[in-house]
């Protein structure tokens, strides 16, 4: 399907069940009722628990059911929309594939409005870093830009802004892409795929065919974005009709984007581009490097001259949160990489530094093994501080290879306390928490800030 072929969602005096009333659930309903949808919004938490969310919905013309969750039978909704963080065996879920009820995903209603084309960008590490540094190659570029989606921007309420001579940027998830119908991006990037989210997929091959279903509308006119380097990755070159581009920052491909004699190269139809050297490239870590190759891929797809992306690697920033420097503190260096929520984002940060590391980890675990976690502890930290839900299953994992410099915290506020101590100067104190942030925050943005919080407190 074409993107001038998506054809006009008619939502006007349908009947809509909304699950869950977070951040996403809250802004597809807002959408819908301007659009004159009846919309019911449901969430197992009660109104009391929603209370701050709930009073963007004093004067809207939305039913709420909190605390349970409503009864319905075959005809009763048009449609339900499916919050990222309901799964997808909560009651009201399980009872729309069982009435035939259509169950869509907010990504999934944002594109059926979206008239611009949409780079998408999945994987299970480096999202929100590839998102932002490809959304500022456009706007250097000269494009108008959205970047949003699971980056922390509900897409339903930005997509109408922007037009066919502008670009969207998301940041999508394998929860929003579990309900997608028609979604069809011009551009599929596939960053990485190892184990995360196991508590909801179940399986790794599950988990795969969610992260998979980004690409499963497009056709030969549009573009996969694959990583070589990922066995997971490089094998879906076989499910997808788009025209695949991989990127590589170990191997020299015949065709694509990858790394020679220090410069970020791309290769097509026999013709290669030198586009810039690594050296240069502002984002530090090999981790990134892979996210510059994919955003650099993105880029070149669309027709982006290979200047513009250029100067856009040695220029961006980074994003708040991953590997974040806080400050410099009596020759220490608190790094702030609270979007490590799983131990091979935290690995990867753990690689990024030469000098000894003092590191904070723990927080509630999704599923995920510690031992590679562990063993990469034993070889780059001087002093582990673990705190939160799962610090016994760290503990355990790091204690098997051997390594005894551990610190318990009872609280978060302790542990980035007893880290500091700990450190020397010519170390890093590094937050890469490993865990999901969700036994004692709201979100990684929020353990992240209360990190940045203590740690300028240490100046006083």
């Amino acid at each position: 399907m074409k993107e001038s072929e998506r054809g006009p969602f008619d939502v006007q005096g349908k009947r809509v069940l909304v699950v869950g009333i977070a951040r996403s659930g809250a802004a597809v309903a807002k959408f819908l009722t301007a659009k004159g949808t009846r919309v019911v919004l449901t969430d197992k938490k009660t109104k009391e628990e929603l209370a701050d969310t709930l009073k963007e919905f004093t004067a809207a013309p939305v039913d709420v059911i909190a605390g349970t969750y409503p009864e319905f039978g075959p005809g009763d909704f048009d449609f339900l929309v499916v919050s990222p963080g309901v799964p997808l065996n909560a009651p009201p879920v399980r009872r729309a594939f069982e009435t035939g009820t259509p169950v869509l995903s907010e990504l999934e209603v944002a594109y059926r409005f979206a008239r611009s084309p949409i780079i998408a960008i999945t994987g299970t590490n480096g999202k929100t870093t590839t998102t932002t540094l490809t959304g500022e190659i456009f706007k250097n570029w000269g494009k108008t830009v959205c970047v949003g989606g699971n980056i922390g921007l509900p897409l339903v309420l930005e997509i109408e802004k922007y037009g066919p001579d502008d670009v969207i940027v998301a940041e999508v998830s394998s929860f929003q892409l579990e309900c997608i119908d028609r979604f069809k991006p011009r551009v599929a990037v596939i960053l990485n795929i190892t184990p995360d989210h196991l508590d909801r997929h179940g399986t790794m091959e599950n988990y795969i065919a969610a992260k998979a279903r980004i690409f499963e509308n497009q056709d030969s006119g549009d573009f996969t974005i694959l990583n070589y380097d990922d066995p997971a990755v490089a094998l879906l070159k076989q499910k997808t009709t788009g025209k695949v581009i991989f990127f590589s920052r170990r191997h020299k491909l015949e065709e694509g984007v990858f790394v020679e004699n220090g410069q970020i190269t791309a290769r097509f139809g026999g013709t290669t581009d030198r586009v810039c050297p690594v050296t240069e490239i502002s984002i530090r870590g090999a981790h990134n490097l892979e996210n510059a190759l994919a955003a650099t891929s993105a880029a070149l797809a669309m027709g982006i001259p290979a200047g513009v992306i250029a100067r856009t690697l040695k220029e961006f920033p980074g994003v708040a949160h991953r590997l974040e420097l806080v400050t410099e503190l009596n020759g220490i260096k608190f790094i702030n990489d609270s979007k490590g929520t799983n131990p091979d984002a935290s690995i990867k940060a753990l690689e990024a530094y030469d000098e000894p590391i003092v590191l904070l980890a723990g927080g509630k675990n999704k599923g995920s093994d510690f031992s590679e976690f562990a063993s990469r502890i034993k070889e780059k930290v001087r002093v582990l501080v673990i705190y939160g839900e799962c610090r016994d299953q760290i503990r355990e994992a790091v204690e098997k290879t051997g390594f005894a410099q551990i610190f318990e915290a009872g609280s978060f506020d302790e542990a980035v306390r007893t880290a500091a101590e700990q450190a020397r100067p010519g170390e890093v104190v590094l937050l890469s928490p490993a865990s999901a942030s969700w036994d004692m925050f709201r979100n990684f943005e929020e353990r992240g800030d209360r990190f940045k919080e203590v740690v300028m407190s240490l100046r006083r």
